[in-house]
This record gives structure tokens, sequence and C-alpha cells, in this order.
């Protein structure tokens, strides 16, 4: 039972930083797309997408490798 808590914890942690990532990337470009011509909301644009990325990435990680752990030790 208390495996089935893990598992269901490490997927609710996984779509928090699946909502984290879509956040920051959607801020991005929803500034990109309505300040098509400020440098300076582009220079900050462009990090935010790179970062949604980034935050993604590290979600799926964190989320594959207990998932490893967990099923290693079964």
């Amino acid at each position: 039972l208390a495996l089935v808590r893990t598992d269901l914890a490490n997927e609710r942690t996984l779509l928090a930083y699946g909502r984290t990532a879509l956040m920051v990337a959607a801020t991005g470009a929803t500034l990109l797309k309505f300040y098509p011509d400020s440098p300076i909301v582009r220079l900050s644009s462009w990090p935010l997408i790179a970062i949604g990325i980034g935050i993604a990435l590290m979600g799926l990680v964190r989320f594959f490798r207990l998932q490893s752990r967990l099923h290693r030790d079964k």
C-alpha cells in the first residue's frame, strides 16, 4: 500500500512540474507574441521559454529516477 501511495505521489509531482513548466514557457511565448518589437521583452521571453523546457526535463528525470528506484526494490 505504501508503494502505491508513493507511486501516486510521484505522478502528482510530475504533473506539478508539467504545470509549472507550461506556465513559465507560455508566459515567455505570450510576451513574445504581444510585444515582438521590444528588445527587452525579447531578451526576457526566450530565457523564460528555455527555463520552462528545463523544468519539464528536470521533472521527467526526477520522475523516472524515482520510478526505477521504486520498482527495482520490488
